[in-house]
């Protein structure tokens, strides 16, 4: 049965979007992966969609939701992404705090940086998690 795996950060348009698209290509058979932000944007980072390209990852079909849209399930895991004192109280598990700066505004090499450390911590994860 595959884990449930929620990643929530602040506007859900770019940590837990990114952390979400490697846990599905990533995890796929392991992970069944959530995203949501404590204060949602609405709207994916343009930025992340065309960072996440370069990995041949497309998440432009995923979807800014808040906690309030996220279907009612029993979390495995919960990962926080640096949303600070507007972090879920949501039961799971096991919780994790990856705090990790938002990319968005962050110049391309910059930005790279910090996807390529969510992808690390997402094969982590799975090997975690198998």
């Amino acid at each position: 049965m595959k884990k449930k795996v929620l990643f929530v950060c602040v506007e859900n348009s770019c940590r837990s979007q990114i952390a979400e698209g490697f846990a599905r290509a990533l995890g796929k058979d392991i992970i069944e992966a959530f995203s949501a932000g404590s204060r949602a944007s609405g709207k994916i980072s343009e930025a992340a969609i065309e960072m996440m390209k370069e990995t041949g990852i497309d998440i432009s079909s995923q979807s800014s939701k808040s906690l309030a849209e996220l279907p009612s399930v029993s979390w495995d895991t919960l990962i926080t992404m640096g949303c600070g004192d507007a972090c879920p109280a949501l039961p799971a598990k096991k919780r994790l705090d990856w705090n990790l700066p938002d990319p968005k505004n962050l110049p391309p090499d910059e930005f790279r940086e910090i996807r390529d450390e969510i992808r690390r911590r997402i094969e982590n994860l799975i090997k975690e998690l198998s």
